[in-house]
């Protein structure tokens, strides 16, 4: 019997040891829950420099940020331009290779589209045609086609930018298949 009574002696030891562990957790608890909403009742708001300074930091990162993400979308439109006048290019060779020559300045890029009459005639035009439809450039103008091209090139392709008109700066400039 005396090991029995040693090991329930032991267990409530232990009993006991854990009861006390818990009421001081519990106490611990209490009083951290009680100082944090102590804190929280000093101080319900924000002063007046605090919000100050938090809406001067959002200016400052307004003027830095926003040009630079505004500007985006229109150099997208540039960078597509560029890419669309290049897709056109490998249609034009295609074309070429096809018919021997290039549509002329007056059948122009509709020739891509359906099968176009006049001179030079297309001797195995593909059936369907090369392109959906005329491609416009990302602002929504068509492109510029002239065939034979300045400076001895075979063809032009140019897109008038975001104004649609000769020349320009920034994204109003030309750009065109004789850009280096």
């Amino acid at each position: 019997m005396s090991g029995d009574l040693r090991i329930s002696s032991r267990i409530s030891v232990r009993m006991c040891y854990y009861r006390i562990q818990e009421m001081i957790m519990k106490k611990l608890i209490t009083s951290l829950f009680k100082r944090i909403t102590a804190i929280m009742a000093d101080r319900s708001g924000y002063n007046l420099i605090e919000l100050m300074i938090v809406i001067a930091i959002i200016g400052v990162l307004a003027v830095i940020i926003v040009p630079k993400v505004m500007d985006l979308p229109d150099k997208a439109r540039v960078s597509k331009a560029k890419e669309g006048i290049s897709s056109i290019s490998l249609t034009l060779d295609m074309y070429k290779n096809d018919n021997y020559s290039y549509p002329s300045t007056e059948q122009g890029l509709q020739a891509l589209v359906e099968k176009p009459s006049g001179d030079p005639s297309p001797a195995n035009y593909k059936e369907g045609g090369y392109l959906k439809s005329v491609p416009v450039d990302p602002w929504g103008h068509p492109y510029v086609y002239e065939c034979p091209g300045p400076d001895g090139a075979d063809y032009l392709i140019k897109c008038l930018g975001a104004d649609g008109k000769e020349g320009g700066e920034k994204y109003n400039t030309d750009i065109s298949n004789l850009d280096k």
